[in-house]
């Protein structure tokens, strides 16, 4: 992979304000790529310093492993979690 294409998955995370979720399906569309899978891979290599937890599944489901953190930090933007999901309609970023 190159380091434009990580750049600009990079660029799309980066840009989702507080309080709004994307899908990986939607980073990867704005950032022009083919592949929400691409996404979830250039997310594993590094995101520290994006605000990696307003990435979702599709469904407004999150990361297995990170779910009690991701859902806190999204809590503590005001994204509230019904039975482990999100609502992608109400909290979804209109771009």
């Amino acid at each position: 992979m190159d380091e434009e294409t990580f750049e600009r998955v990079r660029a799309v995370v980066a840009s989702i304000p507080p309080g709004r979720v994307l899908s990986y399906g939607d980073v990867a569309e704005l950032a022009g790529l083919r592949s929400a899978r691409l996404v979830g891979r250039i997310m594993s290599e590094d995101t520290a310093d994006l605000p990696w937890h307003r990435v979702l599944r599709s469904n407004g489901t999150v990361a297995d492993h990170l779910r009690h953190r991701q859902l806190e930090l999204l809590r503590a933007e005001g994204v509230l979690a019904t039975d482990g999901r999100i609502n992608m309609s109400q909290h979804r970023w209109k771009h």
